[in-house]
């Protein structure tokens, strides 16, 4: 699986991306699975899973909280000031969406990034003080901030808060055992892939450590394109909590020439592996991890000595979750459930977030407001409403 066998997909363009034909059948089957009663996750999965994965954050703000069982009839309110109150993890919550300056759209306004760095705080820590047994690592504001760019504050404290329940379950333990008893899975897949990779790595007593940011941010950390981190979002949402793992695999894999032609050491090897080729073929990791998970099962993968000491939360909870989110009903059900169960006089933007947009596309309104006057508000109010992502091509 090195470099001289990298492909593309078929029936892809150039860098794996769909035509424009494609991508309507795409939107077309997506809309169809939404709409059917219950939501049929299965295509839901099928679509993030194949090449170009949701391929729009409109789409991601549909889909997202169906892969999750988020009902966006019955999100969080917005936090209050008691999140931050008597927080054991505030300070360290604080420097660190501090330090996430670049984790924002370059070109950003100074004022619009404090704003959005603020609600991420309080994502953060209105999910952690709901559930105390959930510990904060560094790294975890990599994944709130995706969840925040895409989907808004309110569905993105609910996204967050299913993640940290389940995917994100095992890093969120008081020690790194459970952490490090996901990465253990690493090393037999190399292992059943290529004896001799896995060899030399073992040789050069690297370990895998080199991976522990990519899984903890679900690669977030790792990649500097927005893009490629939301095609790796929509691909582990609609996954088994272990893929990123697999993933971890198929990019080593993918540099196995290069692993093999540096010298046998620690040094060498970790700073080769600690840093992800700008240039990586995505669309076929994709493929290639979702086929890995299906040759190499990790209930298989278990069996071995290292991996049968600990009992991960994630996957032991993962079979019972699959079977919740198969029977949701569809968001024009829901809403009628909640207009009509809704006490006379209650507000209408209590009903429904999806009129709460995407930070991204909140951030060109302002853009086009400060540019062009109050004039530009109408035309950016309407845009809202049939075509956001036209809005984040202007900027």
């Amino acid at each position: 699986m090195s470099r001289s066998r990298r492909q593309s997909p078929g029936g892809l363009g150039r860098g794996g991306e769909l035509h424009g034909s494609q991508k309507k059948e795409k939107r077309l089957l997506i809309h169809q699975a939404l709409m059917r009663d219950p939501v049929d996750v299965e295509s839901l999965q099928a679509a993030a899973l194949s090449p170009g994965g949701l391929l729009t954050d409109e789409i991601r703000r549909k889909v997202w909280p169906k892969l999750l069982g988020v009902n966006v009839y019955s999100l969080p309110s917005k936090p209050g000031q008691e999140v931050r109150q008597n927080h054991k993890d505030y300070n360290q919550v604080l420097l660190d969406v501090h330090r996430s300056s670049r984790r924002f759209p370059p070109g950003m306004r100074a004022e619009q990034r404090q704003i959005l760095q603020e609600q991420l705080t309080d994502v953060i820590l209105h999910v952690l003080k709901a559930h105390p047994e959930l510990h904060y690592y560094q790294g975890y504001h990599d994944i709130a901030v995706t969840l925040l760019l895409v989907a808004g504050e309110r569905m993105a404290i609910a996204l967050l808060e299913r993640l940290s329940t389940l995917h994100l379950r095992d890093f969120m333990d008081p020690t790194m055992d459970s952490t490090k008893h996901i990465l253990n899975y690493l090393m037999p897949i190399l292992q059943r892939e290529s004896p001799r990779l896995h060899d030399f790595m073992l040789r050069a007593e690297v370990g895998t450590i080199f991976a522990l940011s990519w899984l903890i941010t679900w690669y977030g950390h790792a990649l500097s394109d927005f893009r490629h981190i939301l095609r790796l979002y929509d691909f582990f949402l609609a996954s088994h909590p272990l893929m990123a793992v697999y993933f971890a695999a198929a990019i080593v894999l993918y540099q196995e020439e290069e692993v093999l032609a540096c010298d046998c050491d620690m040094p060498s090897v970790h700073q080769l592996l600690s840093h992800i080729p700008p240039d990586l073929p995505y669309e076929t990791l994709v493929v290639q991890a979702h086929q890995l998970f299906q040759r190499l099962p990790h209930t298989e993968l278990a069996r071995q000595a290292a991996l049968q000491l600990r009992k991960s939360i994630a996957i032991s909870s993962f079979l019972e979750f699959q079977q919740a989110t198969s029977c949701q009903r569809p968001d024009a059900i829901l809403r009628r459930q909640q207009e009509h169960s809704a006490p006379s006089g209650t507000e209408t933007d209590r009903l429904l977030p999806p009129t709460e947009h995407s930070p991204l596309v909140k951030a060109a309104v302002w853009g086009l407001t400060a540019t062009l006057g109050a004039a530009a508000l109408a035309v950016t109010q309407t845009a809202l409403e049939w075509a956001p992502e036209f809005l984040l091509q202007l900027f």
